[in-house]
């Protein structure tokens, strides 16, 4: 989780020269893409009730700028827009105890973190039965501990309200190490990975690629592009240690129902409390809102 040294090009070309994703595999690290459904949601050209891929025929050019923004972040795999695209929508089921599949791996539902405890505990499995398939990692991008088998979908945050829960360019630096150090080469995201997201593995695997994504020309991982901030408080965040040890707050103050709600009856006070100091003391003011802040914090 080091931040990687600069003499690396921006690679500009996807290109396998000549071989196989299997063959690029083996040779090494490739970078997988994020969430199309989700992506495409938010920008207003998915229906939630169907999360069918219309897009594809309705909107092509939202589809190809999102493809367009996962190659700029360093995906060298660019999967196509067909989730639920069948006319029943049914899912191919593949057989994976028949031991004749190249590549397994655990995708979407999960976090990351849960992601990698699943994947290491396939991998004790598959290396008890002498098995050593190429691996594939694609969490999706919220944060879902304690989830049951539906995974993400089982919060009652999903799918419209799963924004506070995102993981940070800071947690996939730390889960494309984990899943390297696992053995995984075929690292993505799904649903909620957005494109700096992908970012985010290419740097944090830099050394290892030859190379940082195009998109890092204007990005500097682990926050060192905070260090000539003007704002002194600012770029003193540049230490690795404290975006590595960072847990961001939601900053929610509750739920929406409530926000409006909270401030109009803190402007009531508010004016109550104007009142009452035209017609008391500052002393005895001070008392009172000491008073409010003690009651309110036990």
């Amino acid at each position: 989780m080091s931040v990687p040294e600069r003499p690396f090009s921006h690679d500009k070309s996807h290109e396998f020269g000549g071989k196989g994703l299997l063959e690029r595999l083996r040779d090494g690290v490739v970078v997988g893409d994020g969430g199309y459904i989700m992506a495409l949601e938010r920008r207003g050209f998915v229906d939630v009730e169907t999360w069918m891929t219309e897009a594809v025929l309705e909107h092509p050019e939202a589809v190809k700028q999102l493809h367009r923004e996962f190659l700029l972040a360093g995906s060298d795999v660019l999967q196509a827009c067909t989730y639920s695209a069948t006319d029943d929508k049914l899912v191919l089921k593949k057989d994976l105890m028949s031991r004749h599949f190249s590549m397994i791996g655990v995708n979407c539902l999960s976090d990351p973190v849960m992601t990698i405890d699943t994947m290491r505990l396939m991998k004790e499995a598959l290396d008890a039965e002498g098995l050593r398939p190429l691996l594939m990692t694609q969490p999706n991008g919220f944060f879902s501990t304690g989830t049951d088998r539906y995974g993400y979908r089982s919060c009652p945050e999903y799918p419209l309200a799963l924004e506070s829960g995102t993981v940070s360019r800071f947690d996939v630096y730390k889960y494309a190490r984990a899943a390297y150090d696992l053995g995984v080469r075929y690292i993505g995201g799904c649903c909620g990975f957005q494109p700096y997201h992908i970012r985010a593995i290419g740097e944090e695997l830099a050394k290892e690629r030859g190379k940082l994504p195009p998109s890092s020309a204007k990005h500097k991982p682990w926050g060192e592009g905070v260090r000539h901030s003007a704002s002194d408080f600012i770029s003193a965040r540049v230490y690795l240690e404290h975006w590595k040890n960072l847990v961001p707050p939601t900053g929610q103050p509750g739920p929406p129902s409530q926000h409006f709600e909270v401030l109009c009856r803190e402007k009531v006070l508010h004016l109550k409390l104007l009142s009452f100091i035209s017609k008391t003391n500052y002393t005895e003011v001070k008392l009172v809102i000491s008073y409010s802040v003690i009651a309110s914090a036990v």
